[in-house]
């Protein structure tokens, strides 16, 4: 057999240098925005604009902690993602695995008509959703935040595509032993689709953590604010507080940034395996 010839390694400079370009293009906004979160408002809006700060301050951090209840913007935030994603990832991946494993009068025409909800924008159902909410009494609560946000059909389908490439001897087989369908579910189907669950509490996470239409309409209380209405209230009408919205900003992203940082590696595969599964 003969061996493959290697490529020179200036071959491999145009790639490297376009995922450069590329990798400075995702990068340069962030640095940016971490950078002026540090620099002094006059600084921020000079012309013409400095890329590093001259003068090192925190006072935009000060005004973020003075404007608003940071604490407790970010404590309704983390209610409001983990308790969105907890419910998801059951409701989610039952239905996934319904769609997939099971055979049911109406389950491809159901399976159609859950997709057909991913071409419906948000804006078109949120008023009767917020008329539900409304209601049921679940006006500026927890409740009437998270229980809407649930079911996500494009989370279905990726749990569905999961399900589908698991080999059908390992539920046979089960089965055999005498476990009932739910044994089967969560002692033999949820460990094999590991990487996809995990994807699925990243994106959902994320999603419900930078949630700025929905908590605005349903949470307009004060106390019930999450942090991105919260950091909304530094863009006014007329002025808009450059610094402090930087601020604000940076500390809206460090959490998802070390979410993602810890399960990269679990939401490309999940991302991967489940596309070529469907």
């Amino acid at each position: 057999m003969d061996r493959q010839k290697k490529q020179p390694l200036w071959a491999a400079i145009p790639a490297q240098a376009l995922l450069i370009v590329l990798a400075a293009l995702v990068l340069l906004p962030l640095l940016w925005l971490v950078l002026s979160a540090f620099k002094p408002e006059k600084e921020i809006v000079s012309w013409p604009p400095t890329f590093w700060f001259r003068t090192f301050t925190l006072e935009h951090f000060a005004t973020v902690d003075k404007r608003i209840d940071i604490t407790r913007y970010l404590l309704n935030s983390v209610i409001f993602a983990c308790g969105t994603t907890s419910l998801a990832v059951v409701v989610n991946s039952l239905a996934g695995y319904a769609y997939a494993r099971m055979q049911f009068k109406g389950k491809n025409f159901l399976f159609l008509l859950t997709l057909a909800t991913m071409m419906i924008p948000f804006q078109v159902i949120m008023v009767p959703s917020f008329l539900v909410v409304y209601k049921m009494g679940l006006y500026n609560t927890y409740l009437g935040l998270i229980l809407p946000r649930v079911a996500v059909a494009a989370s279905i389908f990726m749990m569905r595509a999961a399900f589908s490439g698991i080999p059908k001897e390992l539920e046979d087989a089960a089965r055999i032993d005498g476990l009932h369908e739910f044994g089967i579910f969560t002692r033999i189907m949820l460990p094999q689709v590991k990487s996809t669950l995990i994807c699925m509490v990243v994106l959902s996470i994320n999603g419900s953590w930078n949630d700025l239409l929905w908590p605005m309409l349903v949470a307009t209380d004060t106390k019930m604010r999450t942090l991105a209405n919260g950091l909304a209230l530094f863009v006014g009408q007329h002025t808009i507080q450059y610094g402090a919205a930087f601020a604000g900003a940076l500390i809206s992203i460090l959490p998802m940034l070390l979410l993602y940082l810890f399960g990269q590696r679990y939401f490309v595969e999940g991302m991967v395996g489940s596309g070529l599964k469907a």
